[in-house]
């Protein structure tokens, strides 16, 4: 292969001036994006910029984090006070239609849920038509609501807040018998409650809700770098997964030299899906720390499993 300069970009050229990466996350959602109380951000949000800045800028926690309310989290973007929003944000046909914006990647496959008490009795959304629901101001839940109970000739009250700490305060204090949102975020919620166990998600999702990560729309080549950085996690987590454990390393140094061998044509060196695996390593241990047994909420991977093990992520090749 003919060795090649590395391309420019506008973005990453003023990210590498700035020396960080500016990215949305939420203000504060166990298992996506969350600060710990010394300042340190995790989640499966806030793990997706850490590799995309190991991969830009060599240090993945060259970060700055700008928590955002559900209704603010495309504006950073096209105001250019951020490259990169990773806010448990759904792709959307009218997001990225009417808006100077594009994804570039599922991060996380879900739908929306419902939170309630354990003692209320509800099984089913059914059992809340007429009843007052938490929702977050910005989020698609009103419309979702309205489809999902519109066609059974049914409604339900939406309550909405502008941040999910409001939100969760709302359905906290019995003003509203649900709080309704993404399940995998509902996850974090409800561990954030006094008494976990006094609340249950229901089974029943009324939504698609594939949360992806968002840029500009005026940088293809930040596009094209976000887009395979997200793909480098994926594809990785498959090259280990087909040389099972015996041949783990072997396979994601592998996987690391086929994608480093592209870097120049998308703004980087030999060296960065190396940094970004030693950084974060593979979507399954990204999900695994903030999602799944490890992290505490144990949010089945279910639709995030690779498409190998009946889930919906494709690792696209890498050569």
């Amino acid at each position: 292969m003919t060795t090649l300069a590395p391309v420019t970009t506008p973005t990453l050229d003023a990210v590498r001036d700035r020396g960080a990466l500016r990215a949305v996350v939420s203000r504060g959602i166990r298992g996506l994006s969350m600060p710990t109380a010394t300042g340190t951000w995790t989640g499966l949000d806030a793990d997706v910029a850490r590799a995309v800045a190991a991969a830009a800028l060599g240090d993945p926690e060259a970060v700055q984090w700008l928590p955002s309310d559900p209704a603010d989290r495309l504006e950073p973007l096209y105001e250019r006070t951020a490259e990169l929003s990773v806010c448990n944000l759904t792709w959307t046909l009218g997001r990225e239609a009417h808006r100077p914006v594009l994804f570039a990647g599922v991060t996380c496959y879900d739908g929306e849920g419902f939170l309630v008490r354990e003692d209320s009795g509800i099984e089913d959304p059914g059992q809340l038509a007429g009843r007052r629901v938490a929702v977050q101001r910005g989020t698609t839940s009103i419309a979702n609501l309205a489809a999902w109970y519109g066609r059974r000739g049914l409604s339900v009250e939406p309550v909405e807040y502008a941040t999910p700490a409001q939100t969760l305060a709302g359905y906290a204090s019995g003003e509203c018998a649900a709080y309704v949102l993404d399940r995998t975020a509902l996850a974090g919620e409800r561990a954030a409650l006094p008494d976990p166990q006094a609340h249950r998600i229901l089974d029943t999702a009324i939504s698609r809700e594939p949360m992806a990560a968002a840029v500009r729309d005026d940088d293809a080549q930040w596009y094209r770098l976000c887009r395979w950085v997200l793909q480098l996690l994926l594809s990785a987590e498959h090259h280990a997964d087909e040389a099972g454990p015996g041949g783990r390393s072997r396979a994601l140094a592998e996987a690391a030299a086929l994608a480093g061998a592209h870097g120049a044509a998308i703004g980087l060196d030999e060296e960065w899906a190396a940094r970004v695996l030693d950084a974060t390593g593979t979507y399954a241990e990204i999900y695994e720390r903030n999602l799944g047994a490890a992290s505490g909420l144990g949010v089945p991977r279910g639709l995030n499993e690779l498409w190998t093990r009946g889930g919906l992520h494709y690792a696209v090749p890498l050569n």
